[in-house]
């Protein structure tokens, strides 16, 4: 159901995702903050100190994300420190209109220029414009700037705190959250392509999803790696600590294993549709797969022993049963859709066996014997940002998106200000408040939160003054704006249509306390968020935009690098073979980042203008010959740690160095160099690739069935492989050919 283009059935499952989850236990956290010091201020009459010391809580708890315990401490503290500057800035700004428009410009500049140093630091830069602004606001009436300031910073201590106390209360809070999300995510997408099996389907919208949920993942994965590995480099082992991190490696290896078996959906129905039940047993098997990781994300969330269902281990036994009975059937498929269904069953055991995994660490409270990565191995796969002052100096360019965001969102800011104060707006920096919250470095979703602020404003605006019609108690109403002020902040990262439709009930709450006009507020509410609106998506589409289609080119050449390495790396493994080292796993991870970054690189120029999609068909293309590339590598170097194989050929080698050639190639193309494209293949590769043909061919006739050696099964996968792979990266060089990227 859908109400004003707000899918209202989403929205209660997002809310009631919101109350099981940490952010949940932050909106408590952040109703005491504000509350106690208010309800205190009211008890003692001093309402304005008590609301300054609320108001410094607000601004130092958006830098309470997700992260180490450290980041979020460091965080809050320096949030409530540049909280304190900003309202000195602000509070003690002269008359002069020039030099006011000139210190609201520059000091939004350096505020927003603190976002090169990431997520974390842009919105310890919210922190800052949210109280700049309110310093315009000129809200206190009897509390000096600096005395307010000081209780500003007290309200950042205060939150600081609460904080403390409730991670002591609750430690595992946070980290089982994430863990459940990771496993609910991970049933989800092995679910999905159980689905996929299914003969004859449109796989269109299935596919789509899948790669939706891949992303999802590896967003889960980032923020469970800097929790997980950061609290043992700063607290030690502990038995909870070590479970989940043993957990989280099952789940990754889960996601790593299903990307490194892409399945050719269109050939398997092809090969096998005359045998449309074979496939059926399998299906059967990953659908147990997926509810059993969905049983072990409910163990975790309600700490119940999830529902008993017929054995992994017995369904895969049952599978294994039928596929010898295919082997020596009269009447049995050819050979090629027999390796089809056995390489398929080998994935589904190795996966199972993970999943086995999982239930043993969750249930087994004994885990001295488990080891565990070193804790300097483990760090080395841990994203770190760096904080040197230098790139300050880096980004100050228009090369750099911070850079032309800072200086875009200032200008903005300098115009809506003397908009607000030539047409003499009543609440003029409610225009301001609006620009800071709807401004991103990308015009997507500049645009996005532009119109999910406005539908959200005007629906607080029609719910909020049917409550005032209909409530005439002040209590009542400083009730509901704390609450709906709570849940703004506590929901504006992931639903930001909703938390729209608070911050305006909460704006209209507050003043429907301090005014008897509440309506004619609402009125000019509505305005004020248009203006604001309405200037936020002009600033991104005519100031230094930041279009993707002017860096996608770093993107995929970043994509490209990472790919590279990893070949080179599964080449190393497959001459050395032995145990998996950690170049292998970090060359792995960063191919992985890399090509999830080139897809959201994708999605955002796909929100943009369609005048500003230069190259797009080009670039999809690009993004799906990356990703084909990157499960077909993972492939190859999943099936060598799994099987003994046989000792790399020279022809091998002459493969790889083909493959290897082609992608330098692509990235000097990407790097600006003059390069001879030839994608003519050289005398000694054409021997290679006659070589594997006639192998292949010759153990296919000796084969059937009935005698299968492994020869053939790594030969097949082999060869078909870097047959792949070599094609895979011809097409790549031809596209980045004809393609021509903007410098």
């Amino acid at each position: 159901m859908k109400i004003l283009n707000i899918d209202v059935s989403a929205g209660i499952q997002d809310f009631l995702s919101f109350l099981k989850s940490t952010d949940f236990s932050k909106a408590i956290i952040l109703a005491l903050a504000i509350t106690i010091p208010i309800i205190l201020g009211v008890y003692t009459e001093h309402l304005e100190m008590g609301i300054a010391v609320g108001l410094g809580a607000l601004l130092s708890s958006p830098s309470d994300v997700t992260g180490s315990v450290r980041h979020k401490y460091f965080g809050i503290l320096l949030s409530s420190l540049i909280a304190i500057l900003a309202t000195l800035i602000g509070g003690y700004k002269p008359d002069e209109f020039w030099i006011i428009l000139l210190i609201l410009g520059s000091t939004t500049f350096c505020l927003s220029y603190l976002a090169v140093y990431g997520f974390r630091a842009s919105l310890i830069s919210f922190s800052g414009l949210f109280a700049l602004v309110l310093s315009f606001a000129s809200l206190s009436k009897t509390l000096e700037v600096y005395e307010k300031a000081l209780l500003i910073g007290l309200g950042g201590l205060w939150y600081l705190l609460l904080s403390v106390v409730w991670n002591n209360i609750n430690p595992k809070g946070q980290t089982n959250q994430f863990m459940i999300q990771n496993l609910e995510l991970t049933s989800r997408y092995i679910r999905l392509r159980g689905r996929l099996l299914e003969n004859g389907i449109d796989r269109t919208d299935l596919l789509k999803e899948l790669h939706n949920l891949q992303n999802d993942l590896n967003e889960n994965h980032q923020k469970l790696r800097e929790i997980l590995i950061s609290s043992r480099k700063s607290s030690g082992y502990s038995n909870f600590q070590r479970k989940r991190l043993l957990t989280f490696i099952q789940t990754v290896d889960i996601l790593e294993l299903a990307m490194a078996h892409p399945v050719d959906y269109e050939n398997m129905d092809k090969i096998l549709k005359d045998y449309p039940d074979r496939i059926k047993p399998f299906q059967e098997l990953v659908f147990t797969l997926s509810d059993k990781l969905n049983d072990q994300a409910i163990y975790l969330q309600k700490n119940k022993i999830y529902k008993s269902a017929k054995s992994i281990g017995e369904i895969r036994l049952d599978l294994k049963q039928k596929l010898d009975s295919y082997r020596n059937e009269k009447q049995s498929i050819h050979t090629e859709g027999f390796l089809i269904l056995l390489n398929y069953y080998e994935y589904l055991e190795h996966q199972s066996e993970k999943i086995e995994k999982i239930d043993e660490l969750l249930v087994n409270p004994d885990l001295t014997k488990l080891r565990l990565i070193k804790s300097d191995d483990a760090l080395k796969f841990l994203s770190t940002q760096e904080y040197n002052p230098k790139i300050l100096l880096e980004n100050l360019n228009l090369r750099s998106s911070i850079f032309k965001h800072a200086l875009r969102i200032s200008l903005v800011m300098m115009v809506g200000y003397c908009i607000g104060e030539y047409f003499s707006f009543q609440n003029a920096y409610w225009i301001l408040l609006t620009i800071i919250v709807i401004m991103r470095p990308g015009y997507g979703l500049t645009r996005d939160r532009s119109k999910q602020r406005i539908i959200g404003t005007v629906i607080g605006a029609i719910i909020s003054i049917g409550l005032v019609l209909l409530i005439h108690n002040v209590v009542v109403y400083g009730i509901l704006g704390i609450i709906s002020l709570v849940m703004a902040f506590s929901m504006i990262q992931k639903n930001y249509k909703t938390a729209a439709v608070f911050i305006t009930l909460s704006v209209v709450f507050v003043y429907a306390l301090l005014r008897p006009d509440v309506l004619n507020v609402i009125q000019f509410r509505v305005v004020d968020t248009l203006v604001g609106a309405g200037l936020a998506a002009l600033g991104n589409f005519l100031l230094w935009p930041s279009w993707e289609f002017l860096g996608i080119k770093t993107i995929i050449l970043q994509s490209l690098k990472a790919n590279q390495k990893f070949l080179m790396e599964v080449n190393s493994y497959y001459l050395e073979k032995g145990a998996v080292s950690n170049s292998y796993k970090l060359s792995r991870k960063e191919a992985f980042l890399e090509t999830g970054n080139l897809s959201a690189a994708l999605q955002r120029m796909t929100q943009e203008p369609k005048s500003k999609q230069q190259n797009l068909d080009n670039i999809y293309q690009l993004v799906v010959l990356n990703h084909s590339f990157l499960t077909s590598l993972a492939s190859i170097g999943s099936y060598i740690k799994t099987h003994k194989t046989t000792p790399a050929s020279n022809h091998f080698k002459n493969l790889i160095e083909a493959v290897d050639q082609n992608l330098e190639t692509a990235i000097e193309l990407l790097s600006g160099s003059e390069v001879d494209i030839d994608l003519e293949h050289p005398e000694k590769l054409k021997e290679a690739l006659d070589f594997f043909n006639k192998n292949y061919k010759a153990l296919v006739e000796e084969a059937s069935t009935f005698n299968m050696s492994g020869n053939l099964q790594e030969t097949q996968l082999i060869f078909t492989q870097l047959k792949w792979l070599l094609n895979l990266s011809q097409n790549i060089v031809s596209t980045i050919y004809k393609t021509k990227f903007i410098n």
